[in-house]
């Protein structure tokens, strides 16, 4: 008999007992022994940790991006700004390429060595292949040899980018309480902007100090060397990290974590046919709520200094710091959007924020196309709250679209996949729509395409606030909480 189908009345009449047993066995009462109990102080420090070794990640790629106009002419000197601008976002954007591979690779071997030691190893790779680029020759002095490195550790980037995001959010949402997971999820995104704001504020202050002429010439490379000691803190703070206590009690032989460790085998081995084959649905709706939310992500915090400059003449210090005052005010309510989101549910949040940039992009960008601060500064602030609703909300939401056995590999298959398609190239598509149709509200557009497929998906997918994780026994905060639970599901004696 499959597990969801029903057996005929007549069978059930004439084997009471034995179908009695087959319920209990797919629905085994609740023990205490099932429930985890969270340690708050554990958690907290996890969530440091993975929060701010996060950060460290995308400083390091913040970089790039804010010193994209620098870059064309440094490394693609030949042709119009307007050829040197698609030759550096076409090189950010390679960094994308590789993500899917790194999140394959990356995402089985975090099942197979720990959480921990993966973490630490992107961290490496991110920081070496930053500051190599701060160390690389200019086009002036060696020629086509000056881009081709940059690709190449551009690659390298992204390799190790393919491995984060998945990591990390499976991480924390392993460890937090099923209540409070949508608040400590939102600890993940917050060190991302905190990451951009690093980078946009270090570069902020560099070409203001130094000057446009002095940034091209050496000073582009201040932010790309300051990576190696960055790193090195990242790394001791992700090497302090404990893993999940699912993934250190495999070896313990509970009944439910030895299933835990057939599915992460299975995992492991690359069972990646699996993934697409039994998983799709859930697969293909995280590709579209990713895609939704880089699109969104990536022309906000990385496009829109290279748009006010290039577009409206801003100087590329004026841009950075009315986007580094709107990413400042996001980290004051991130966590919030948290609460709320454990509160009310993912479904909510996520809408508002999908149906914000769908109804604002257009009047965001006719505010931001007057010139003015204020018009400036309100239409970022009006993309910036539809930013927050998503960036407080999918670091709990998307780990709960997959079962415990495909979590890790499902989660970065599709997010490092839609990434790639849809995140790394926002800056160059837009671009390229711009010059082709010479309308610069085509990142509106752009944007409110993508929120319209980000709509359907939320429409689309299962409602998961205060829920154990699929495949996970139930997760909370006190023995109390524990017992209540074990007594509420514990069955009604019958006389």
């Amino acid at each position: 008999m499959d597990k969801g189908t029903e057996p005929p009345p007549e069978a059930v009449s004439r084997h009471p007992t034995l179908f009695r047993a087959i319920r209990r066995r797919r629905n085994p009462r609740l023990r205490r022994s099932d429930i985890t109990v969270t340690d708050e102080r554990a958690v907290k420090r996890a969530v440091k940790a993975a929060s701010l070794g996060n950060a460290m990640e995308w400083f390091d790629f913040g970089i790039y991006a804010y010193l994209a106009g620098t870059i064309g002419r440094v490394f693609f000197p030949s042709g119009s700004e307007t050829a040197q601008l698609l030759s550096s976002f076409a090189t950010f954007a390679v960094a994308f390429l590789v993500r899917p591979l790194g999140g394959m690779v990356f995402g089985p071997m975090g099942d197979k060595v720990g959480r921990k030691k993966v973490l630490a190893l992107t961290m490496i790779l991110m920081a070496i292949g930053t500051a190599a680029i701060g160390l690389l020759p200019t086009y002036a002095a060696v020629g086509f040899w000056s881009p081709l490195l940059l690709i190449l550790f551009r690659l390298l980037q992204g390799f190790s980018t393919g491995g984060e995001y998945g990591g990390a959010s499976t991480f924390i949402a392993e460890y937090a309480p099923d209540k409070r997971r949508g608040y400590f999820g939102s600890f993940l995104e917050l060190g991302t902007l905190a990451g951009y704001t690093g980078a946009a504020g270090l570069v902020t202050a560099l070409t203001a100090w130094l000057g446009t002429g002095t940034m091209d010439a050496w000073g582009w490379r201040i932010p790309f060397l300051v990576a190696g000691p960055l790193g090195i803190v990242g790394l001791y703070l992700r090497l302090k990290l404990d893993d999940t206590p699912a993934y250190l009690k495999l070896g313990e032989g509970n009944v439910h974590v030895n299933e835990a460790a057939n599915s992460v085998e299975t995992t492991a081995r690359g069972d990646l046919l699996r993934i697409f084959r039994q998983h799709w649905r859930p697969l293909l709706l995280c590709i579209a709520l990713v895609g939704a939310y880089n699109v969104t992500d990536y022309m906000l915090l990385s496009y829109m200094p290279t748009y006010l400059s290039d577009e409206l003449h801003y100087t590329e210090t004026h841009g950075l710091l009315i986007l580094v005052a709107t990413m400042a005010l996001l980290m004051l309510i991130i966590n919030q959007v948290g609460r709320l989101n454990d509160r009310y549910g993912r479904k909510p949040l996520l809408m508002t924020g999908m149906l914000g940039f769908f109804l604002l992009s257009a009047p965001a960008f006719l505010l931001v196309r007057q010139g003015s601060l204020l018009g400036v500064s309100a239409g970022m602030l009006m993309l910036g709250l539809s930013l927050v609703c998503l960036l407080g909300t999918m670091s709990a939401a998307l780990p709960a679209m997959f079962p415990t056995s495909v979590r890790y590999g499902s989660l970065s298959v599709g997010y490092n996949l839609s990434a790639s398609l849809f995140g790394g190239t926002t800056p160059l598509v837009i671009t390229a729509l711009i010059g082709a149709t010479g309308s610069d509200m085509m990142p509106a557009y752009y944007v409110m395409a993508a929120a319209l497929v980000g709509v359907v998906a939320v429409a689309c997918m299962k409602e998961t606030a205060q829920q154990p994780l699929e495949g996970s026994p139930p997760s909370v905060q006190t023995e109390k909480e524990a017992a209540d639970m074990v007594e509420a599901r514990a069955p009604t004696p019958k006389f």
